[in-house]
């Protein structure tokens, strides 16, 4: 999506008609115009924008269809270190366009419906949707690149360490044996 427009994509369009035209829109949306996405992040940069590429057709049962393809630049909590880090959001997806909800219980299970009304979508909104739809549950720095490494390190067993040996026919659980028997 390097080639991607950097103006900003329009807050709602007519899909249908854009649909019927067989569009493409290319361009940015302002992650800091995308409020519930913004509160589920740790942070942005300044500027920071989704890059947002959307195609409006219609499918061979003349269903109304927008693929898209998003990226965003954001900061999420990493939830070993609970610090910052730098990721990507990646979302590639297709939406059937209804206006209804009967509507939408007739697309095929390959689609997700995209509520519109009356013939409106609100670009910004499916945008952000999709954003939080590929957020990940625990975000976690790669293991080696974390803060919390070295505290990791210390609570793993040390791999080069003889493990205790065990005879084969022994019990691990004899010394609660043996303690029972005292008891007694």
């Amino acid at each position: 999506m390097s080639n991607a427009s950097n103006a900003e994509l329009p807050k709602s369009v007519d899909p249908y008609r854009l649909a019927e035209q067989t569009s493409t829109l290319e361009g940015i949306i302002p992650i800091s115009g995308l409020g519930r996405f913004r509160e589920a992040v740790l942070g942005f940069s300044d500027g920071a924008a989704c890059r947002v590429k959307l195609s409006f057709y219609m499918d061979s049962e003349r269903r109304r269809i927008v693929s898209g393809e998003l990226e965003a630049p954001v900061d999420l909590e990493c939830q070993r270190c609970m610090g910052a880090m730098g990721a990507t959001l990646v979302s590639r997806f297709t939406l059937g366009l209804v206006t209804s909800d009967e509507q939408a219980q007739q697309l095929p299970k390959e689609l997700e419906p995209f509520l519109t009304d009356d013939f409106t979508a609100d670009l910004w909104s499916m945008v952000e949707d999709e954003l939080l739809l590929v957020l990940p549950p625990f975000p976690l720095h790669d293991r080696n690149d974390c803060p919390a490494r070295e505290d990791l390190e210390a609570y793993e067993p040390d791999s080069s360490a003889a493990e205790p040996v065990r005879k084969s026919g022994e019990n691990p659980f004899s010394v609660l044996a043996d303690l029972k028997k005292k008891k007694h």
